[in-house]
């Protein structure tokens, strides 16, 4: 608004202003009584015969709707000569109707220098009101980073929102702010902002070879080194294998490890049944992930979003494929995929295309050292004391099992402790592992397919010396 009341300033024009909410009122004045349906306020323009500028701030949510066209073509087809009318908001399409007689621009977001004035504005502001301000010039670079994509007054409610209500404001106050901006961002029903609680990627059982080769590009991922050592920043990882053996949980940790938002992709909710919808949900998220970065984009269970052949839907499938993998190749955000798939044989073969992700792991059954570490993190969560406890019976017991399955196992023995009442023991969990039939034995076709498939395609997240019992 703050450049088109400088044009109409430098114009000599009165600015009409008009939202849902409100109505159509001229700038600074109250609102036309009856006007906050868009037909009776584009109505009142079009009985208006002075030069102004109309803005209809909340009318591209209406533009699939027949009457609200209708009325806006015929109120640019007879408007006055210096009368203009303008519809502001996110990313959207220009009806076909009103194609020839409108134009549409997309506003370059502010640049890095813009941001930092912001930036600086902001921070002396809180020194003056008696905030302690413990940044380096690093620091400042990584702020403006956070806010890069926003608006200057999106980037201003949220410095304010985020940073006021501490007294002192230093580097952990970055993650805060990209937190905030992906929350205010994942808000268009396709995109999750993941709540990270769940601990740090040491904490992961096992995959050893997995955690390993993240962790040799932390430095280059956190510290922007990648770019300086012309490296290219890292795209992302496939996981795939065996279900409940810990691929969620390596996204999750993942972002919380490297300080950076979790925004989850669901690719069945693109699906519409409307012409065209799906591709515009897919095209909008992908904006909106860009704007987010730096982020970790975790799209869960890839396969069910583009596993089909595309032929009995039209070609939908085909074509967002081929959108995503476009942005895969071409995008230059700072936004690091983590994809799983449980059925990696129903993606298409341009999807695992050498160069799409910079590996794809193969996540397995734990075996004996990752089944510990595993027992060990889920009972330690509940407040078992581990070393009250047989472990190499308990390891034993769980061959061939997935890591939630192990977690079910323990989540079992305590509320068999509690119908016993009595303290939970090993000879309780080991009823509950005797209990409960693994994957690996009511379905050891589809393990061992899984395993074929990756035994010359994917690197085993364990790592390449170690192998699943």
């Amino acid at each position: 608004m703050r450049l088109l009341t400088r044009v109409a300033e430098d114009l000599r024009l009165p600015v009409w202003i008009w939202s849902s909410a409100s109505g159509l009122s001229k700038q600074g004045l109250a609102s036309q009584y009856g006007t906050q349906d868009p037909t009776t306020a584009l109505d009142f323009t079009t009985a208006l015969q002075i030069p102004s500028i109309f803005v209809f701030a909340d009318l591209y949510p209406f533009l699939d709707n027949p009457t609200v066209v209708r009325a806006l073509k015929e109120a640019t087809a007879n408007a006055q000569p210096g009368q203009t009318y303008i519809v502001t908001g996110p990313d959207f399409s220009i009806p076909d109707e009103l194609r020839e007689q409108a134009r549409q621009w997309r506003l370059k977001p502010p640049s890095d220098t813009e941001i930092g004035d912001l930036v600086d504005a902001t921070l002396r502001s809180f020194v003056q009101r008696g905030l302690i301000v413990d940044l380096v010039p690093t620091d400042r670079s990584r702020m403006v980073a956070a806010l890069r994509g926003l608006s200057l007054s999106e980037a201003d409610r949220l410095l304010q929102k985020t940073l006021l209500d501490e007294s002192t404001i230093d580097t952990t106050d970055i993650s805060k702010i990209r937190m905030a901006k992906a929350a205010l961002l994942a808000n268009d029903g396709i995109l999750d902002l993941v709540e990270q609680n769940v601990g740090t990627l040491d904490q992961v059982g096992g995959l050893e070879g997995l955690k390993r080769w993240l962790s040799l590009r932390e430095r280059a991922v956190t510290q922007g080194l990648a770019e300086q050592l012309g490296l290219g920043t890292p795209r992302g990882i496939l996981m795939t294998g065996i279900p409940g053996c810990g691929k969620s949980f390596v996204a999750k940790t993942l972002a919380t490890t490297w300080g950076r938002p979790l925004v989850l992709l669901d690719p069945a909710r693109l699906y519409s049944k409307y012409i065209g919808e799906t591709e515009t949900r897919l095209t909008t998220a992908l904006a909106s992930i860009e704007t987010m970065a730096p982020v970790v984009l975790w799209i869960d269970e890839i396969e069910k979003g583009f596993a089909s052949s595309g032929e009995g839907d039209g070609g939908v499938s085909r074509r967002i494929l081929g959108t995503f993998l476009r942005w895969m190749q071409d995008h230059q955000a700072d936004v690091f995929i983590v994809a799983t798939a449980n059925d990696v044989t129903s993606l298409p073969p341009e999807f695992l295309r050498r160069g799409r992700f910079d590996e794809i792991f193969f996540v397995d059954l734990p075996e004996a050292p990752a089944r510990r570490a595993i027992l060990e993190l889920h009972m330690t969560r509940r407040n078992l004391a581990v070393d009250e406890f047989n472990m190499d019976s308990l390891v034993a017991a769980t061959t061939g099992f997935s890591g939630a399955e192990i977690e079910s196992s323990i989540v079992g023995a305590l509320y068999r402790s509690l119908d016993d009442e009595m303290t939970v023991t090993g000879d309780h969990i080991l009823d509950e592992i005797a209990a409960t039939i693994p994957l690996s034995q009511s379905r050891p076709e589809d393990v061992a397919r899984l395993r074929a498939w990756a035994q010359d395609r994917a690197v085993p997240a364990a790592g390449a010396s170690e192998t699943a019992v």
